[in-house]
């Protein structure tokens, strides 16, 4: 999916955006978003800019503090119309009745946030990945080809990242944004701050904010193509009839995260040193390569495609130009 031949014929015009939340620690353990929001919580002023101020929030609180992935459950994967409009209970985990509350804050109704940042980090060779949830978010694809033409890093490219979710079936926290963008990455351990890592995920979030800043100041973004990764499926690891474990990721694919698999390569090894191939029969890209937080999603890496895209040019909706004042 992609945008509409409709769409191509004439610029998308988008409402202003004046709200904009930057979430960190949405994983108590990845530690460039926490670093961030941390600081930004005490200094705020960088965040600043001529249309508008951005917030920074620590998602998960309560899983920062004990620098673990989640307390109960994972907090990315609770922002589901079921548990976001579901009843509290006392018997919920942290996660669901955190997740309401930053639903009730930056998600619902008139507290709905124009755009949402959300920092993450990975173990896998991910360089700078810019992941998205909505094929059709245009603004959202601007702004990820902004950051790819404007904060070049040749140590961390940046990957269009797509998992094409309809909205009813999202349970990313990003999913409350009216427009969003998730910021994955990595290489970097769990519990770790990479100073090169933090370094250059600063650099997107500002390069970021300043391309809202030009947007509401009336530039208009001119159509582009593009190539993005969009997810195929989820590879678990070979397993046995315990449902153990059985092979390992194989070292020809360890750290070749976007590198072109071809059918008969090697994706696994054995203990007893056996090769297992890849018995696809298309070119795919691996991702999220031996990720460490997937081991109990039963995921070994994430299959993805790469996608040609044509995107319409972006301007201001007419009528919506900034006034030069901050809300």
């Amino acid at each position: 999916m992609g945008p509409s031949k409709e769409m191509l014929n004439s610029a998308c015009q988008c409402s202003l955006v004046s709200r904009v939340v930057i979430f960190g620690g949405t994983h108590g353990n990845e530690m460039s978003g926490v670093a961030l929001a941390k600081h930004w919580l005490k200094e705020p002023s960088e965040l600043q800019r001529k249309t508008f101020v951005a917030e920074p929030c620590l998602a998960n609180p309560l899983a920062v503090e004990k620098c673990v992935r989640y307390v109960d459950s994972d907090l990315n994967r609770c922002f589901s119309e079921e548990i976001l409009r579901s009843p509290e209970s006392e018997s919920d985990p942290y996660e669901f009745i955190r997740a309401r509350e930053l639903y009730q804050k930056y998600g619902s109704g008139s507290c709905l946030y124009d755009f949402i940042f959300d920092l993450h980090n990975t173990t896998s060779h991910m360089g700078a990945t810019l992941l998205r949830c909505s094929a059709d978010d245009i603004m959202s694809l601007h702004l990820a080809n902004y950051l790819q033409s404007s904060s070049g890093s040749q140590s961390m490219p940046c990957y269009n990242y797509l998992i094409d979710i309809p909205k009813k079936d999202n349970v990313y926290l990003q999913n409350i944004g009216k427009h969003s963008l998730c910021l994955e990455l990595g290489p970097q351990p769990q519990g770790v701050t990479r100073a090169d890592v933090l370094s250059r995920m600063r650099e997107l979030v500002n390069c970021g904010l300043d391309f809202i800043d030009l947007f509401n100041q009336g530039k208009e973004f001119p159509s582009f193509e593009t190539d993005i990764y969009r997810v195929l499926s989820r590879v678990d690891y070979p397993r046995d009839s315990d449902g153990e474990i059985s092979a390992i990721v194989h070292s020809g694919l360890q750290d070749k995260d976007y590198v072109p698999l071809k059918p008969g390569h090697p994706i696994f090894t054995t203990m007893n040193g056996e090769d297992l191939l890849y018995d696809g029969e298309t070119v795919v890209y691996p991702t999220f390569i031996n990720e460490a937080a997937y081991y109990e999603k039963k995921v070994a890496f994430i299959s993805t495609e790469k996608v040609h895209l044509k995107v319409p040019a972006l301007k201001l909706e007419t009528g919506a130009e900034h006034n030069g004042t901050l809300q």
